[in-house]
């Protein structure tokens, strides 16, 4: 038994693990990371970060949407979500516009070239299937048990 071994095996026995490749919160990062970077190249093609092919999704979904609606779909801060809305426009893909009837509340839609980006980008979720080689009851699983890990999480704030 090596030295490692040896600290791991101790480890063990303890009540909790303080090793990295124990951790549940290192496992989720490095994966989402490694998830994030298979977008990349992908979203690159058609001119989009992988948050704002995230807005994308929820905009065709959906259709138009005040921005505080499209903030708590995909838990997005206004700080945050202004600056990819902001780019978003300037690539022609949306549009921002204030309220007659409330000019605090912006509404954002799609214009004819982000309804049409649609069709072209519908490439990438089998791209990423792939890359990810898990069968499709193993993805739906994985999938089934992050939500629940994310409703178990948000629901004890």
């Amino acid at each position: 038994m090596n030295d490692t071994e040896t600290v791991h095996n101790a480890e063990q026995t303890d009540e909790v693990s303080l090793l990295l490749e124990d951790q549940l919160c290192f496992a989720l990062y490095a994966a989402q990371r490694a998830l994030t970077n298979r977008y990349r190249p992908l979203l690159e093609q058609f001119g989009l970060t992988y948050p704002q092919y995230l807005v994308m999704l929820v905009l065709w979904q959906h259709g138009a949407l005040p921005i505080k609606k499209l903030g708590t779909l995909l838990e997005l801060d206004y700080g945050t979500l202004t600056p990819l809305l902001k780019r978003l426009e300037a690539h022609g893909l949306i549009r921002r516009q204030r309220q007659v009837d409330d000019e605090r509340s912006v509404q954002i839609t799609l214009t004819d070239e982000g309804t049409g980006l649609r069709d072209r980008i519908r490439v990438v979720p089998a791209s990423i299937a792939q890359a990810a080689g898990l069968t499709q009851q193993e993805s739906m699983d994985a999938k089934m048990l992050l939500e629940h890990l994310h409703a178990n999480l948000s629901s004890s704030e």
